[in-house]
């Protein structure tokens, strides 16, 4: 069960959702790929959007379904097809904007995060960063304090903030529950998951 939202400080953090990735595996535009009746995309979009975050964005692909109306700002992935770390620079350097104290990143393509997960993530905060960890691996959902803008926003390739998590503490997330849609056998999963 979630704890309220009022047990859970946000104040100050803010959400960048990384939604532009190129679907390469996935053999298509899989952000918009149906799921329980919906766009994938939309799965944690909406669980995001209804958590009190100081400000919400974006970073955008081609064929993403628009985010605006639940609230982001949406950035839009140039160029297009870019690798992830270029997703993750243009949202925290928009974020970064508002001079939040922390920014938590997000990918659009994991539908199965619960909120009490973001919660805990949230509350656990120290300043610095904290990240998930499922069987073992450390991964997003994280969330980076202010002293790691600089690094974020210069980051080049396709391993995004990774290197940025390592000796982070941790949050851990049921395997399950950490499911990244990359190909279509994980939509699959991910439905029946739901």
């Amino acid at each position: 069960m979630s704890p309220p939202a009022t047990e859970t400080d946000y104040t100050g953090i803010a959400l960048v959702l990384l939604a532009g990735g190129q679907s390469v595996r996935f053999g298509g535009p899989k952000l918009i790929a149906p799921l329980g009746g919906k766009p994938l995309a939309l799965h944690a979009a909406q669980m995001l959007a209804a958590l009190p975050f100081a400000a919400r964005y974006a970073v955008i692909g081609p064929h993403v379904p628009d985010l605006s109306d639940l609230g982001y700002t949406c950035v839009p992935l140039t160029p297009p097809g870019a690798p992830q770390a270029r997703s993750l620079a243009l949202g925290i350097a928009a974020a970064q904007a508002a001079g939040p104290r922390g920014v938590l990143v997000a990918l659009a393509d994991m539908p199965l995060v619960p909120p009490a997960h973001i919660h805990a993530l949230v509350t656990q905060f120290d300043g610095d960063r904290i990240a998930t960890e499922a069987d073992g691996v450390t991964m997003p959902p994280a969330l980076f304090g202010a002293a790691h803008y600089a690094a974020l926003t210069a980051l080049d390739g396709d391993r995004g903030g990774a290197g940025r998590l390592k000796g982070a503490p941790v949050v851990p997330l049921d395997p399950a529950l950490a499911l990244d849609v990359d190909r279509p056998e994980d939509l699959v999963r991910a439905a029946a998951l739901l």
